[in-house]
């Protein structure tokens, strides 16, 4: 019986080990997603949470420091002031006027602290104007070699 007892202990001190573990993954993998204009009506408490803000890039606003880079981003008539610190290059698409959508937490002095960049560019990708299709104008090129 001692032994079962033991047994039965052991296998409740693993369980509630790793239901704690989940426990906290789960709280640190939530990201919110806010506009510029709601990050300064958050409450304290919510302004700790991670989070996601998309803007457009401030033309001129990007400047490249040692171990990180700064920019703004602005949207809703809105600016807000970004430090990327985060390890990975930043994709080719991150320039001025770009889409960003960042991930991180407020930091002080109103500047966001973001650890992830993601960018497009959505003139690079848009239909050239007279709605002509590009495969059909790639397929003319084509033949015309």
């Amino acid at each position: 019986m001692k032994k079962q007892a033991k047994f039965g202990i052991g296998i409740g001190v693993i369980i509630g080990a790793l239901g704690f573990l989940a426990w906290l993954g789960y709280g640190e993998s939530k990201t919110y997603y806010h506009t510029i204009a709601e990050l300064q009506t958050l409450k304290a408490s919510a302004r700790t949470q991670r989070m996601r803000v998309a803007g457009t890039v401030t033309a001129g606003s990007i400047r490249r420091l040692s171990g990180r880079v700064d920019f703004v981003l602005e949207g809703e008539g809105k600016t807000l002031p970004v430090s990327y610190i985060g390890s990975d290059p930043l994709p080719d698409t991150f320039v001025d006027k770009s889409q960003a959508l960042v991930e991180g937490r407020p930091g002080p002095e109103g500047r966001f602290v973001a650890e992830h960049v993601q960018a497009k560019c959505a003139s690079k990708y848009e239909a050239a104007p007279g709605g002509g299709d590009g495969a059909a104008a790639s397929s003319t090129q084509r033949s015309s070699m």
